[in-house]
């Protein structure tokens, strides 16, 4: 699983999820992406199935970019635990998408093979997800 070697802070507030991408939204190493279209915390079993079903479909004809790390920390409190007495321990490790980011990226394989792959790993997400393919410049942006 994916997890920071070394946090900031332990507990961090969570922050509210606004706007769309303005940095990753646009396929940069790869040939074809996979895009939110909404706005979600991944958590790094996510990501990690993700990756699981991209690999399996792509076997060893493409090379896979995993474009997200999960920094956030996110506490929760034990089951039938009484209101107050502080904010719970840190249970798990999310990333936070926003709107027209790129998760993954596949390279080096066949164009029907590389959607193919990207679907089964969109399935495997809470939110809507495209496939979408490099452009020449700057690559595909969420308008």
């Amino acid at each position: 699983m994916l997890i920071p070697r070394k946090a900031k802070f332990r507990k961090p507030h969570k922050g509210k999820i606004q706007g769309k991408s303005h940095r990753g939204n646009y396929v940069a190493f790869g040939d074809f992406g996979l895009q939110s279209l909404e706005s979600f915390w991944m958590t790094n079993q996510q990501i990690e199935s993700c990756r699981v079903a991209i690999n399996r479909r792509l076997k060893k004809g493409g090379k896979l970019w995993i474009r997200i790390f999960p920094q956030l920390q996110i506490t929760k409190k034990p089951a039938e635990t009484r209101m107050g007495k502080g904010k719970g321990s840190p249970d798990s490790w999310v990333a936070v998408i926003k709107p027209g980011r790129v998760i993954f990226e596949v390279g080096g394989a066949d164009p029907a093979l590389a959607r193919e792959a990207l679907t089964q790993a969109a399935y495997k997400l809470p939110v809507k997800a495209v496939v979408v393919e490099r452009l020449n410049v700057g690559g595909a942006k969420l308008s």
